[in-house]
């Protein structure tokens, strides 16, 4: 039963507009304004870039929509005309731009960042791939993380995508954990029919090009295909995701099964008629969207450890987990010619889709909020780190935007 919160009006300061169809963090944050107005809120969704004809329309949703500028005092007039309960900041880019305004016009509104995947983790481990050195978690404490640990700790709620990022800010960094909400996708009990083992064909890989890590599948993807090919001579991959660059079609090559599609509007449905989704991911951090579409689609998958972090492990992962590229190739012919082993694995996938049911921890996310904001005082005077990074000796990001702005009016 939802909680009717009349009244609360909650600001979402976007990196982006959100593009659900895009990528997995568009669709999370319009997860994210759903579950707002589905408890009530006066949504208002803020954004100092341009739109794309891909971004989700939500003023449909009865959304407000602004436009804002970056480094520009109009956004305190915005913000205290506005006069928010709540802001959330689409990850720790837009804190640091932003917060320390509405601090000023807004002491009393609730500071929430919603993290998307902790970049400093990412970054790390890209550098390490890169590099091709082996990887600690004390490769996480780097100059990146400091700025992104310092946003966690001036807001006053953090939402944290994977229970492995979860750990590492316990372990690594000593976050507060009054300080995080353990939120992942936004994942129901429903069901759907998806088309059976003799009604699907090939492999496919889905995922935007601007992520890095997308890249680098598709990388390890062409290495990996002609392996998968020489068994499967009549097998195509097909390779899906939004914003391919030149480099990206420059890999078509159909007459060898490996041939590049773009852009799809609807995940599930075009991964529902592949037999597998091939997905190993060198480097990475939170949740993959992919294959939360993928479990949704019916559809098995391969991905290597990093891939499948944050969801499951072996025993109730919808195909196979491997970091080694011999059994990787194995699997996928396993997977795609034996419809024993492929419907063992959908079945898991169902199971799994299950456990990850996440509405319980949505709700607990609304009745979080509720308690911070009667007890927001006491909150913060806990956060002592908090306290100390608001002070003005520890404003850098502040006195930065002051200066651009009086010199982009000079």
């Amino acid at each position: 039963m939802l909680i009717c919160i009349m009244g609360k009006r909650v600001l979402i300061i976007g990196l982006v507009w959100p593009e659900p169809n895009s990528s997995a963090a568009g669709w999370r944050m319009l997860e994210l304004v759903k579950c707002f107005l589905a408890y009530g809120y006066d949504v208002h969704f803020a954004c100092a870039a341009g739109k794309s004809e891909y971004s989700f329309p939500l003023t449909d949703l009865q959304v407000s929509e602004h436009n804002i500028l970056l480094n520009d005092s109009s956004f305190d007039s915005f913000i205290t005309e506005l006069h928010p309960e709540i802001v959330l900041f689409d990850r720790f880019m837009v804190e640091e731009q932003y917060s320390w305004r509405v601090k000023s016009a807004c002491p009393n509104a609730l500071l929430i960042l919603d993290t998307e995947d902790l970049h400093s983790i990412r970054l790390a481990r890209q550098q390490s791939h890169k590099s091709n050195k082996e990887l600690s978690e004390d490769s996480y404490a780097n100059a990146h993380s400091l700025r992104e640990i310092a946003a966690i700790l001036r807001c006053d709620l953090s939402l944290i995508i994977s229970s492995y990022e979860m750990e590492v800010l316990d372990r690594v960094f000593r976050v507060a954990p009054e300080l995080l909400q353990f939120l992942p996708f936004h994942i129901t009990a429903e069901q759907r029919e998806n088309p059976g083992f003799q009604d699907r064909a090939n492999f496919a890989f889905i995922g935007n090009f601007i992520h890095e890590p997308n890249w680098q599948t598709v990388l390890a993807l062409k290495k990996i295909w002609p392996s998968i090919r020489k068994q499967l001579p009549a097998a195509e991959l097909h390779v899906y995701g939004a914003y391919p660059s030149q480099k990206v079609w420059e890999l078509n090559k159909p007459k060898d099964g490996f041939i590049i599609k773009g852009r799809t509007e609807n995940a599930i449905e075009t991964l529902a008629q592949y037999r597998v989704l091939l997905a190993p991911i060198p480097f990475g951090a939170g949740l993959k969207g992919k294959f939360i579409d993928a479990l949704r689609a019916g559809t098995p998958s391969i991905t290597t450890t990093i891939g499948a972090e944050g969801f499951s492990n072996n025993e109730l992962w919808n195909g196979y987990i491997t970091d080694e590229e011999e059994d990787f190739v194995a699997n996928a012919v396993q997977l795609a010619s034996h419809e024993s082993d492929w419907q063992q694995a959908s079945e898991k996938g169902e199971q799994l889709l299950k456990a990850l049911n996440s509405e319980a921890l949505f709700s607990e996310f609304m009745s979080t909020i509720e308690k911070l904001q009667d007890n927001l005082d006491a909150h913060r005077r806990q956060n002592i780190m908090g306290q100390i990074l608001w002070s003005n000796q520890f404003s850098a990001t502040k006195y930065m935007s002051l200066w651009i702005e009086a010199k982009n009016k000079g």
